[in-house]
């Protein structure tokens, strides 16, 4: 009778250990899916469907880098990627054919013919850059800034303006956060 007791001791501890290895391997592979989105899948294509060697090198990643501290960016630091942004759009547009960006209006004038759409986020990251303006509305300027950016890097040229989009729905396109979402102020 003691031998029975024993060896269904250890049955019930070596499934509750099985469950155990299986529950946290699970939980891993899930933790690790939800933690790197989309990155999970991409890892697992790079090892080929590996789902093993991809969870270990996600894994190993976050022992590296899992106690990484971010640092809160400096105002200056803040200030200086606007301003680069700008730069960038600026000398973008230009190698693109535009006026050159010391003629801020001109080039605006041309942008608009072609981007009118999305002429008003670049000016509005132009006069945050040239203001400094608050920590939200450099963050709004830029995303609003962003569909020239997407625009002025296509390998297409865009239409002349006679094919311009048309927004029936009354709402703003330049008031857009990416995913087409519209952003925080913005009427509906």
């Amino acid at each position: 009778m003691l031998m029975f007791v024993l060896v269904m001791v250890a049955v019930v501890v070596v499934i509750v250990a099985a469950v155990l290895v299986i529950g946290f391997g699970q939980r891993g592979g899930r933790g690790l899916k939800k933690r790197f989105g989309p990155e999970y899948g991409h890892v697992i294509q790079r090892h080929n469907g590996d789902t093993k060697a991809a969870e270990a090198e996600l894994g190993e990643r976050v022992q590296q880098h899992g106690s990484l501290e971010q640092r809160t960016l400096s105002p200056e630091a803040r200030e200086g990627s606007v301003a680069e942004a700008d730069r960038l759009l600026s000398r973008l547009a230009e190698d693109r054919g535009f006026p050159p960006s010391d003629q801020f209006e001109n080039q605006m004038a041309a942008l608009s013919v072609h981007h009118s759409d999305h002429v008003r986020g670049y000016r509005d990251l132009h006069t945050t850059a040239q203001v400094h303006g608050s920590t939200e509305e450099m963050r709004e300027a830029m995303v609003r800034a962003r569909g020239l950016v997407t625009a002025r890097t296509t390998e297409q040229p865009a239409p002349s303006g006679r094919h311009r989009s048309h927004h029936h729905d009354g709402r703003d396109p330049e008031r857009q956060a990416p995913g087409g979402h519209h952003t925080k102020g913005s009427t509906t």
